[in-house]
Order: structure tokens, then sequence, then C-alpha cells
């Protein structure tokens, strides 16, 4: 079954140097695809910045992205084997409730008792009687990976533009895609992908083409904390909290306040944990939380990728994105995220 009615022969223009955009610039690149690679920031600069950039492709059951998100920690896994250094640290996660009964366990995940979890994070004052455990999760530094795509596309030939800023998408006579106009002139293509998050929907619309997505805000906020502090990813009612570097915590949380008092009271050592910055993103959320990816047949040559949980999933959909464009063929993984669905 063919989905793809456009040649990507006369090149491919990326919108957007995201992790997102940035996967799938390199992953076209590395098959011998003409790419061009735009944005007006730098590589990472926006929405992916604001991550908390856990990798967990367990537990998952249902959902029209459930087979994509089962693959996440393999695809990181195989881009790390590509890509040798990439900043990915491979820890595990404990998540917990407040509930005294045990939680059910998805795949690739362990309920694990008290004893396990202290000798998991030994620093934590009370641990709770059961938690999951996932072993196979880890994290990443989301900049730092979306630099060494785009440093790895430009290896392979694609051409990058940062500090330039798409203003309009371009057709042919024949309504097909030929490109993008920006700030400093046009960027010519037979095929375009929309990877720009929550930008993609303002981009699109000009053309009649509808693309639901909404910002949705997170906050982030980074903590100066002893050394050791925390050796997993840990999720609880209170907070996503992980180690960054010797002594940086990286929490994803609603309130500074509430997220200072609850590391303080979580782990021994933490009485003098201080917050030192707070930031604000605008993640894109599709409806449900469910990616969007996939051509919009009636603007040929024009592909969008918008998603949530896009740090998760730009391993994965990079790759099957780019063998869809190169290769014409539906992936079965994508099948579930088509924006046709809508």
């Amino acid at each position: 079954m063919n989905v793809w009615n456009a040649s990507v022969s006369g090149g491919l223009v990326v919108v957007g140097a995201g992790i997102v955009g940035a996967s799938m610039a390199y992953h076209a690149a590395r098959e011998g695809a003409t790419v061009t690679l735009v944005d007006a920031e730098r590589p990472g600069s926006g929405v992916t910045a604001d991550s908390f950039a856990w990798i967990g492709a367990s537990g998952v059951r249902t959902g029209p992205a459930a087979a994509l998100r089962a693959t996440a920690t393999a695809e990181y896994r195989r881009l790390g084997a590509e890509l040798p250094g990439l900043p990915v640290t491979w820890s595990g996660s404990l998540s917990w409730t407040r509930a005294g009964s045990a939680p059910d366990a998805g795949p690739g995940e362990t309920i694990v008792d008290a004893a396990t979890v202290a000798a998991l994070e030994p620093r934590l004052r009370r641990p709770p009687q059961w938690a999951v455990w996932t072993p196979d999760d880890g994290a990443v530094d989301a900049v730092g990976v979306t630099g060494r795509l785009v440093a790895a596309a430009r290896a392979r030939g694609a051409r990058v533009h940062l500090g330039t800023p798409v203003t309009a998408l371009r057709r042919d006579p024949a309504g097909r895609m030929s490109g993008v106009e920006t700030t400093a002139g046009p960027l010519s293509g037979s095929t375009v992908v929309l990877a720009a998050g929550v930008a993609t929907a303002a981009l699109s619309a000009p053309l009649g083409v509808r693309v639901p997505v909404q910002p949705s805000p997170s906050r982030l906020f980074r903590l100066r904390a002893p050394a050791g502090l925390v050796r997993t990813v840990v999720s609880t009612e209170d907070f996503d909290l992980r180690q960054i570097t010797a002594d940086r915590l990286i929490a994803a949380a609603d309130s500074p306040e509430r997220t200072l008092a609850a590391v303080r009271s979580t782990f021994h050592g933490a009485d003098h944990v201080e917050l030192l910055s707070t930031r604000l993103g605008a993640r894109p959320m599709p409806p449900e939380g469910e990616p969007v990816i996939g051509p919009i047949t009636e603007t040929p040559g024009l592909y969008v990728a918008v998603m949530h949980s896009a740090i998760t999933l730009a391993a994965a959909v990079g790759r099957l994105i780019a063998r869809e464009l190169l290769n014409g063929t539906v992936e079965p993984t994508l099948s579930g995220c088509r924006p046709d669905r809508f």
C-alpha cells in the first residue's frame, strides 16, 4: 500500500529543528535524501529544551500510538549505537502513589517491595510499600541529543538554516508543495515536513489544512542538590525527578514551593535543596495526547509530525518517517497516528 504520492527527488524540507525535526533530517540524510532543515532558533532551543526527557516504553498497552511507544527505548539504543556518545542515561525508573495496594505491572515493568525500592534509591526517607520498577527506562539530554542529530545530518549532506523563521509554505501552480518562504528567502523542496510543534497549526492553516494541536503548559524546575541524591527516574504524585549532573536535579511538577517541600521531605540529605530556575514550556498537545503523523492528502507533498512525548518518540519517528517518504510505503507502526483520523 502506498501512503505517499509525492516524490522526494526534488528535495526534502524539514521545518523545525527540535528533536523530532532533527531526527527526521538525520535519518533522511543518512539514507541519501537531499535534506534542508530550517528553524528560527538554535537546535532544540524551543519546547525540546523544556522537556523532562524521560524515555519510557514499558507499560504501554492501548492507544493509537501504543505500538510506536513500545519501540521507544529500543530505538534510542539503536540510535546510540549509530551515534556513539549520545547523551542518554539508562537508569531505570521507579513510580509509586500513596495508595496502599500493589499496582498492576505492564509489559517491561516489575512490582517491587520497600526493601528493593530502598536498595534502588537508598536516600529515600520512607520507601513506599510497593513501587513499579522499569529497568529499561532512561532519560536524555534533549538539547544535546538534538545537537548531535543536526550535526550528523549536516555531516551526511543536509543543509541547515538556523535563525531563519519560516513565514509561509509554497505551492506550485498544480497545488503541490514546492518549498517554504523564509525571512532569508525561499527554500525549495518537493516535500515539506512540518515538525514545528505548536507552530505547525499556524503554518498549515493558510493552505486550508487543519492540524489539531494546542499548546499545553509544562513547568520544569532545576534544583541544586547533593551529589547522588537520586539514582533513577523517580515519579510520584508530587513530581517527576531525576539527577542530571553531580549537583543538579530536574523536576517536572506544578509548583516550585510544593516541589521543594516534597523533595526535602522525600530524601535524606535534601534539607538544603534549592531552586535554581523555572521554565514554562508550551508542549504541542494533539487531541487525547496522541501523535499526528502522516501525509496531508489534499496537499500533495505536505507531511506533518507533531506529538506529545516528542522526546520519547523522536528516535523512532525520525526513522519511520524517513522510510515512508523515501520508500513510499506504509509503516504499520504509524498507522494509528494519521491526520485523516480527525
